[in-house]
C-alpha cells in the first residue's frame, strides 16, 4: 500500500466519523424535540418495551446467573491463596452491582436489540417505507426513533436490576457449595457492603448505554444504502459501534461516580 492509498483510506475514515458525529447529534436533537410534539407515540413505546424488555428477559437472567457464578469462583479461588475467602461476598456484590451487571446486560441488549432495531429500520429504508411514512405526513422520528429510544432507556435499567438479582443468587449458591460460606453470612455481608448508591449508579449507567444503543441503531438504519447487503453491513456496524460506546462510556461514568458519589474512595 503506497502513501496515496493510505492517506485516501484515512481520509475516508475521518469523513465517515465526521458524518456519523454530525448525524448522531442531529438525530439526538430531533428526537428530544419530538418528545414535545403531538401525538405522543405511547402505544408504540409499549410495543417496543415488550420487544426489548420481556423478550430479552430470559437471555439476561441466564447471563446474570452465569456471570455471578463465574465471578464468585474466580474471586473465591483467588482470595483463598491469601486466606481472604470471607471477603468474596463483599467483592462479588460490589462488582456485580457497579460493573458486571450493567455492562454485560447492555452488551447483550446491544447485540440482540441494537442489531434488531438497525436491521428493521434499514429494511424499511431500502424498501422505501420511510419515504411512504413521510408522504403520509408522519414524522419518521416520531414513529420510529422516539418509541425505540424511550423503550430502550426504560427497559435496560429494569433488565439490569434483574441481572443483578440473579447474579447475586448465582454467586451465593457457588460460595455455599464451593467454599462452604452459608447463605446467611453471604446475605449479611451484602447488606453490610452495598448501598443504594451502588445499585442506582449501576442502573444510571444503563440509561446512558441505552441512549447510545438506540440512537446508533436508528441513525444507521435511517441512513442505510445498498439494498440487502447494506442491511447486513448496518447490523454489524451497530453491534460493534454500540459495544465500543458502552465500554468507553463505562470508563468515564465510573470515574464520574467515583468523584461525585463515592468521594471517600
Amino acid at each position: 500500500m503506497n502513501t496515496f492509498q493510505l492517506s485516501q483510506r484515512i481520509g475516508i475514515r475521518v469523513l465517515g466519523a465526521t458524518r456519523f458525529a454530525g448525524g448522531f447529534a442531529r438525530l439526538t436533537g430531533q428526537a428530544f424535540s419530538g418528545l414535545f410534539e403531538y401525538p405522543f407515540p405511547l402505544k408504540l413505546i409499549f410495543q417496543q418495551s415488550y420487544f426489548i424488555g420481556v423478550e430479552s428477559l430470559l437471555l439476561v437472567l441466564i447471563t446474570g446467573v452465569a456471570t455471578g457464578s463465574v465471578m464468585a469462583l474466580q474471586f473465591g479461588y483467588g482470595l483463598e491463596r491469601f486466606g481472604g475467602t470471607l471477603y468474596v461476598p463483599k467483592i462479588t456484590s460490589l462488582s456485580i452491582l457497579r460493573e458486571m451487571g450493567p455492562v454485560f446486560t447492555s452488551l447483550l441488549v446491544a447485540g440482540r436489540i441494537g442489531s434488531g432495531m438497525a436491521s428493521e429500520i434499514a429494511s424499511m429504508k431500502v424498501t422505501q417505507q420511510i419515504d411512504a411514512i413521510r408522504a403520509l405526513g408522519t414524522s419518521p422520528i416520531q414513529r420510529i426513533v422516539i418509541p425505540r429510544l424511550i423503550a430502550c432507556m426504560l427497559a435496560l435499567p429494569l433488565l439490569t436490576l434483574m441481572a443483578d438479582y440473579v447474579g447475586l443468587l448465582g454467586a451465593m449458591m457457588v460460595v455455599k457449595f464451593e467454599f462452604n460460606i452459608s447463605y446467611s453470612f453471604f446475605y449479611a455481608k451484602i447488606l453490610e457492603t452495598i448501598t443504594l448508591a451502588d445499585l442506582f449508579t449501576g442502573m444510571a449507567k444503563t440509561i446512558v448505554f441505552a441512549f447510545f444503543i438506540a440512537i446508533s441503531a436508528c441513525w444507521k438504519g435511517l441512513t442505510t444504502e445498498g439494498g440487502t447487503r447494506g442491511v447486513g453491513q448496518t447490523t454489524t456496524w451497530v453491534v460493534v459501534t454500540s459495544s465500543i460506546f458502552i465500554m468507553i462510556a463505562d470508563f468515564f461514568l465510573t470515574k464520574f461516580f467515583i468523584i461525585t458519589v463515592f468521594p471517600k474512595y
